[in-house]
């Protein structure tokens, strides 16, 4: 399918600070797992069409990544584990892993997005020391007719999606040999997120570290079962008929400050319409079936103070909605889904997350903490719950190496059962909802998706 041609240890282009030591992480970075998430640049228009200008390509893409690694240095190190299970970060400039493969299979663009998102992001080996995982792996992928991946795995346990957004961006410019202004050099300091004062009490029950619902015992199996991916479009045209739909029938979240009503988000309306239409799929006569939905909240401007824009790490923190019946999701209006989308995301408030910090400053066993909470349900067996993350608003038609701007960027290789990613199009005239389910239910999603929008909101 892809043939690996080259694989090159990338460091530092100048000595790094701390090349001896450890990097403190923080509490928002403790609770995350040590494994890799996935990005996937697709590139349709370039000039590189031959090996020369293949080996160019690789060229300047090894050169700059070797300098962006000279700022962005936390990359460039390994990750250790102590006997609580808390992660401290190896400064010791080992470097990042620089891949090159291609492909001569013939695709069209739509066959391109499924194939590339399983076949050309770059291969993690988790059966070696956790010392010896790089932190960042990126593989560069040759179609015919000029066709260019870039798949970015970068771990988890060290930075969110803002952050990977400056560093590939910050790469991206120093590859078109520009300098980067005061916004893209990163701000390393971790204990800015934990600065008050903890080892108080949680002032708040935080459900989010709780186990999710698991399907009924009619339900439960062990069996592993086969996931699909959807990849579903909207367009904003669409995303207005859901936010009338929503406000039809409530009447939006009530700023508590000024009494004002402020419209729905287009990420409130798509999560609660996908809850629906993904509980319809699932559904197998159990209205009494319980679900929530979980997703992240960059919470930077929601502290106070703020964190500074440019500050590298994790300040994502989980949120869920509480737990509702198939039932109440399926045949109450969509302003039932999504206002109970709206109540987790405006939930987290300053108060809130620093209570959240204090919950895990008092976890003893880190280790058992996130195997019970990203396990609980299991990848591949049979979960009523989804799991979103909103990419929206990510300046990823910036990510231009000299072979021209992405036409698209999408999570690679998802195979968590329920979990979905939410983004803005290239041409941001719409959105991509990327989600993995059961085999057995992508098309009935595809098909629901898009005929739900359609559809009079009496009849939903």
């Amino acid at each position: 399918m892809v043939t690996i041609l080259r694989c090159h240890d990338v460091v530092p282009l100048e000595s790094t600070p701390c090349s001896t030591s450890t990097l403190s992480l923080s509490l928002c970075d403790q609770i995350k797992l040590p494994s890799h998430g996935s990005q996937l640049y697709l590139y349709t228009k370039t000039r590189i069409t031959d090996d020369s200008t293949f080996a160019s390509a690789i060229h300047t893409l090894s050169t700059s990544l070797s300098e962006t690694l000279t700022l962005y240095y936390p990359f460039a190190g390994r990750l250790k584990r102590n006997h609580t299970g808390h992660f401290q970060l190896l400064c010791n400039a080992k470097g990042a892993l620089l891949i090159e493969a291609a492909c001569h299979r013939e695709l069209a663009f739509q066959d391109l997005c499924a194939f590339a998102s399983t076949y050309a992001v770059p291969k993690i080996d988790y059966d070696v020391p956790i010392e010896d995982v790089p932190l960042l792996v990126a593989q560069v992928t040759r179609f015919p007719s000029g066709f260019i991946t870039l798949g970015i795995n970068l771990c988890r346990a060290i930075l969110d999606g803002t952050s990977v957004t400056s560093f590939v961006n910050s790469w991206a410019k120093l590859a078109r040999g520009e300098y980067l202004d005061s916004t893209l050099i990163p701000l390393l300091d971790r204990t800015m997120l934990d600065s008050r004062k903890l080892n108080k009490p949680p002032r708040f029950e935080h459900l989010e570290f709780l186990p999710p619902p698991i399907w009924t015992q009619q339900r439960q199996t062990h069996m592993k079962l086969q996931l699909g991916t959807a990849i579903l479009e909207l367009t904003k045209g669409q995303v207005q008929i859901l936010k009338k739909k929503a406000s039809d029938f409530g009447s939006g979240y009530v700023n508590g400050n000024s009494g004002s009503v402020r419209p729905y988000t287009s990420f409130e309306v798509i999560s609660g319409h996908l809850w629906r239409c993904v509980c319809k799929v699932r559904y197998a006569s159990d209205v009494g079936q319980p679900t929530r939905l979980t997703t992240l909240v960059n919470c930077r401007n929601r502290l106070r103070p703020s964190l500074p824009t440019a500050y590298f790490g994790n300040a994502t923190f989980p949120t869920v909605t509480p737990s509702c019946s198939f039932d109440e999701i399926m045949h109450k209006p969509l302003s039932y889904a999504v206002g109970k989308v709206r109540e987790a995301v405006e939930k987290m408030s300053d108060e809130y997350v620093r209570s959240a910090l204090d919950y895990i400053a008092g976890i003893e066993d880190l280790n058992l903490f996130r195997d019970t909470f990203y396990n609980s349900a299991g990848k591949d067996r049979e979960d009523p719950n989804l799991y979103v993350v909103g990419w929206t608003n990510f300046a990823y038609n910036e990510t231009d190496f000299g072979w021209g701007k992405p036409v698209c960027l999408l999570p690679g290789n998802i195979n968590s059962n329920g979990k979905a990613f939410l983004l803005d199009t290239a041409s941001g005239d719409g959105f991509i909802v990327a989600v993995c389910l059961q085999a057995s239910h992508v098309d009935a999603l595809n098909k629901l998706f898009c005929e739900d929008i359609e559809k009079p909101a009496s009849k939903l």
